[in-house]
């Protein structure tokens, strides 16, 4: 039986096709230059980004679950939701021996791959919250997630080769049901980062 291309080309499909496991795809996804939006925001398909070579989050998000597809894993991410003030993240997840782990982009040493050893999205999730804080004042901001969203519910809409920004998705992730991973009470209670964590926290891989 012959494998879905998913309209993608030959050469796009040769590539994608080398990412045979996550560690792959995560390798693939590190190796893209950050996008940071200097001609104004975006949310580049994975054929925009393979062509472009350059990812935020999201992208590098969307591309993942698509080499993920291709492995015949479902192309599923999940959004992590920040306190006002900082930035929320998007993870591709995927599921090994019934484990879940996760493939991120992001230009910072921390919120990046996680191993499938998780029993489920919470859990993952949590495995977050003391990377995600403020460099400005070390508060720690992680505050919800979504169940995983499968994006073959856009099929129809062509998000893995469109040369259009993919708004309609990241609009659907706004309006998902977040799960709050800690009480109020809780959030009063939290500590800040050290200011070594900071000091950490200000690495990045890709200079604007």
């Amino acid at each position: 039986m012959k494998k879905p291309d998913f309209g993608f080309t030959e050469e796009e499909l040769r590539i994608l096709r080398k990412l045979r496991t996550p560690v792959k795809v995560q390798d693939f996804v590190n190796s893209l230059e950050e996008n940071f939006e200097k001609n104004g925001e975006t949310c580049m398909s994975p054929r925009k980004v393979l062509r472009e070579r350059k990812a935020h989050c999201v992208e590098g998000a969307l591309l993942a679950s698509v080499a993920l597809r291709l492995q015949g894993h479902k192309p599923l991410i999940v959004d992590l939701n920040s306190a006002p003030g900082d930035d929320d993240h998007v993870l591709a997840v995927f599921r090994k021996a019934g484990k879940w782990g996760a493939i991120t982009k992001t230009n910072h040493a921390v919120l990046r791959y996680r191993e499938p050893i998780y029993r489920d999205i919470r859990e993952l999730a949590i495995s977050f919250f003391h990377e995600y804080f403020l460099n400005s004042n070390g508060k720690k901001t992680l505050r919800s997630f979504s169940m995983p969203i499968d994006l073959s519910r856009f099929d129809r809409q062509n998000w893995m080769t469109s040369e259009k920004n993919l708004w309609f998705i990241t609009d659907h992730l706004a309006g998902a049901k977040h799960i709050n991973l800690l009480s109020r009470k809780a959030i009063r209670g939290l500590r800040p980062a050290d200011p070594i964590e900071i000091e950490a926290g200000k690495l990045v891989e890709y200079r604007e």
